[in-house]
């Protein structure tokens, strides 16, 4: 049972300290849409989508006026288009039919974004998401709420380097494609290893083969209420620190798994995962940068920092696991520079570089996220950031992604724009020496040995 007292903290927590229910993702399995005919499969999408995910936003908007609970983000995650539009799609320009037919679908039903435009080659390409993923710069310039995502590795597979070396020129390619915009287009572009099938968060959601025909995940997120209950426990050991973060992650996670339960009554939906992320935003008191300085960092980025978001990560993921039937996802804390304050803070007071960022990825959900870097950097280098982040997730056995925007015509000490969730972002140096014999190798990394488990 729920008392009076949880009742009235869940509401404090929600006014004071940022609490929200970041999304309500539905997906959609696209696999019984696939035809050799092209208009007949964007037919069979667009219906598909708009007649699964029409109640979609008004049971969002009837669940949050019903329960208090801010539901900031209903979005729609779709099966990988990499292996939808193989038999239709000769050509990229077909795929961006695609993309655009998604858009319409997103636009139509009224949610924030769409994700699964998707490419899953950790091993090899076939022809057809090849063409998918060379279609993604025109795909992300010609639409405004599909996402898109590729998964370049994973520990069973190793590294496919190739794809490495395409997606360092896909994302300069998408920067210049969307430079009107200050290079949007790479925010809505993910490359991922080991991606999972049933994450909630954009721009890296895609509906899993694995998932039921459409089902419900939920993201929740709260760095402020973490923050809060950490002011509490100010100077006290780390016994005491963990248990205040564990606990709270729970509560926090209680929040997710009624909404979830709630939407899929609501929708007749089965339930699938509540994704517990402390995902921040540019609202002052929303963010991760803060929690760490609260355990006793002056800065992110100092010395200690890595440790201390080994240890909120952690702690987030125990409570979260009590808390609900089935916690998913990518779950624990994300770093997106842009997206968070107290991150641009760092940058900007020159604790924090693209370096140290990597370093606190072997320990955090994702990776290099929502970074802006200069718009000259070269493709190869891109691609060796997104092989050293590839590495750490294959070989740490988790997932790491790379989200970087090269913003054209910009340098470092500029900052870019973005606006929204997406915040903004000071232009953060890269390290110009070459590794473009290296990443000219061509072929596939190895998984490592621990892969062997069958």
């Amino acid at each position: 049972m729920i008392n009076m007292f949880e009742v009235n903290e869940t509401n404090k927590m929600i006014e004071q300290e940022n609490l929200d229910v970041r999304t309500i993702t539905l997906g959609i399995s696209l696999l019984d849409c696939i035809d050799s005919d092209l208009d007949k499969l964007n037919e069979k999408i667009y219906n598909k989508i708009t007649t699964y995910a029409k109640d979609l936003v008004a049971t969002g908007e009837k669940i949050s006026a019903q329960y208090g609970i801010p539901i900031v983000n209903k979005r729609i995650s779709v099966t990988p288009i990499g292996l939808i539009g193989g038999a239709a799609c000769k050509t990229t320009e077909d795929f961006v039919t695609i993309a655009k037919t998604l858009d319409k679908a997103a636009k139509q039903v009224g949610v924030n974004f769409i994700g699964g435009y998707t490419a899953l080659v950790s091993k090899g390409m076939t022809p057809a998401e090849e063409l998918l993923i060379r279609s993604i710069p025109q795909a992300l310039a010609s639409t405004e709420r599909v996402c898109s995502s590729v998964n370049v590795g994973s520990t069973k597979t190793g590294i496919n380097m190739d794809a490495v070396k395409l997606m360092g020129e896909i994302v300069l390619e998408t920067a210049e494609a969307t430079k009107e915009q200050d290079s949007l287009g790479c925010a809505k572009l993910v490359v991922f290893c080991n991606a999972p099938d049933d994450n909630p968060f954009m721009a890296g959601a895609f509906h899993g083969v694995t998932e039921a025909d459409s089902i419900i995940n939920v993201g929740v997120s709260g760095p402020g209420v973490v923050k809060t209950a950490l002011e509490k426990v100010r100077g006290e050991d780390f016994e005491t620190l963990c248990e205040m973060i564990k606990r709270t992650a729970f509560k926090v996670t209680r929040v997710g798994q009624l909404v979830a339960r709630e939407a899929s009554k609501m929708l007749g939906v089965p339930f699938g995962i509540v994704d517990l992320s402390l995902a921040p935003t540019p609202a002052i008191g929303d963010s991760v940068a803060e929690i760490l300085e609260e355990i006793g960092l002056e800065r992110a980025g100092a010395p200690g920092t890595t440790a201390a978001l080994a240890l909120l990560n952690d702690q987030v993921k125990k409570g979260g696991v009590m808390a609900s039937t089935a916690v998913g996802g990518l779950s624990g804390a994300f770093i997106p520079v842009s997206e968070d304050q107290g991150m641009i803070d760092a940058v900007t007071a020159g604790a924090l570089t693209i370096e140290k960022l990597e370093a606190m990825t072997c320990v955090c959900s994702v990776g290099l996220d929502m970074i802006a870097v200069p718009g000259d950097t070269k493709a190869s280098t891109i691609s060796g950031i997104i092989a050293d982040e590839a590495a750490i997730g294959m070989v740490n056995q988790k997932t790491t992604a790379v989200r970087l925007i090269p913003v054209i015509g910009k340098g470092v000490g500029e900052t870019v724009e973005f606006g929204g969730l997406l915040g903004y972002a000071p232009i953060m140096p890269v390290n110009n020496f070459s590794c473009e014999a290296f990443v000219a190798r061509g072929g596939r990394i190895p998984a490592p040995i621990h892969s062997f488990k069958n």
